[in-house]
């Protein structure tokens, strides 16, 4: 029986665990369960409506963390390009009060390119960036990408989430330079920076764990993601740490939601996760969608590179392959994120899913998913 996400979101504060990883299909909920969270655990009734108020109980990095942000791009000009930065009291003391713009401009650089340059203005209200060249001449503000943004905003959460996790090691709260945090009780991140390559995804996913293993405070940490990559590393850095627990949210047919814990002390993999929800769609109970063959697709994909062929549509069952591969790419071409896809799927297609997903078991000996107690 499926939950709603406040539901889930009671799950995750009962826990009571230091760390929590939670991977997730794009679509599935996750930025919504991180608004539930924080209304669960700070309702609106209870926020702090003036500046410097010490009842701060959660921070969260999420899609609408980009709302503090926006672009003046100087539409008549078209020549002075700048990022605004709404005012708002986390910024102010992670710039003001406590300096870390350089820190800021450090992170973005090691996700980025060593030449792409933040500049803030003295106020900390806007940033202009620039490819720094080495030469005396003029310097040219640029718009940088959609990705390059996200990287940015997240170096700035990521110097708060630092400068936060350093002021709550100190037990003491008299010795605290300040009491602004001083009843913060979670972190909440959601899906950091998902346009990164594998190697600086991979050094992200390191850089946040070290941060984490380095707070000695009773602060606790939940942290999302659909990337698979950044989920496996997160999960080996935590494996010893005590007071951890990871999750696989699902949503539902009937539009509620599943979560269920990896008991497992290895990271999950992601083909034979794909797989299960494979076996479970085309159950009589399932119900098959366009993405389904993307999945199939995938599975395909890593399962031939393993085995050592250079085409996926090699490991297609002998007769009829072409037609198979042919109706494979057709139906997984646009179907590439769970929950963005609806499309009816005729009983044709249904049965040759079917067919393929138990083929491809018998040919290369997968064990069934849905017959054991966990999707590792």
């Amino acid at each position: 029986m499926g939950q709603s996400l406040t539901e889930i979101a009671q799950t995750l504060r009962d826990a009571d665990k230091k760390v929590q990883l939670i991977y997730a299909f794009n679509g599935s909920g996750k930025t919504r369960l991180s608004r539930e969270f924080k209304q669960l655990i700070a309702p609106k009734e209870h926020v702090p409506e003036q500046e410097g108020e010490s009842d701060i109980k959660i921070l969260y990095y999420n899609a609408f963390t980009e709302d503090l942000f926006f672009w003046d791009n100087d539409l008549e000009a078209d020549s002075d390009r700048k990022l605004k930065i709404q005012p708002n009291s986390f910024t102010d003391w992670v710039l003001r009060e406590q300096g870390q713009d350089r820190n800021i401009v450090e992170n973005f650089q090691l996700l980025t390119n060593d030449k792409l340059t933040p500049h803030f203005n003295e106020e900390f209200t806007e940033v202009r960036f620039s490819f720094e060249r080495g030469n005396e001449g003029d310097t040219e503000f640029v718009k940088i990408s959609k990705g390059e943004e996200s990287c940015f905003i997240w170096s700035v959460f990521f110097s708060l989430m630092e400068q936060v996790v350093n002021v709550l090691n100190i037990a003491e709260k008299e010795n605290r330079e300040t009491d602004k945090y001083d009843k913060l009780e979670y972190i909440f991140i959601d899906d950091p920076v998902s346009s990164l390559d594998d190697t600086h995804l991979i050094e992200l996913a390191v850089n946040i764990s070290e941060l984490i293993k380095s707070s000695h405070s009773d602060l606790k940490f939940i942290i999302t993601t659909h990337n698979p990559l950044f989920y496996n590393v997160l999960f080996n850095e935590f494996n010893r740490v005590k007071k951890t627990k990871k999750w696989i949210l699902e949503k539902l047919n009937d539009g509620t939601f599943s979560i269920n814990e990896l008991e497992s002390d290895s990271p999950f993999s992601y083909h034979l996760f794909l797989l299960a929800e494979l076996e479970k769609a085309i159950l009589p109970t399932g119900e098959i969608k366009k993405f389904h063959f993307n999945f199939l697709r995938n599975i395909l994909e890593k399962t031939s590179t393993f085995l050592g062929y250079n085409k996926w549509e090699e490991l297609l069952p002998q007769e009829s392959r072409e037609a198979y591969y042919r109706r494979i790419i057709n139906l997984s071409s646009h179907s590439k994120h769970h929950g963005e896809e609806i499309a009816i799927v005729d009983d044709k297609d249904k049965r040759v899913l079917g067919f393929l997903v138990n083929e491809i078991k018998r040919m290369y000996g997968f064990k069934s998913r849905i017959n054991t107690n966990t999707t590792e």
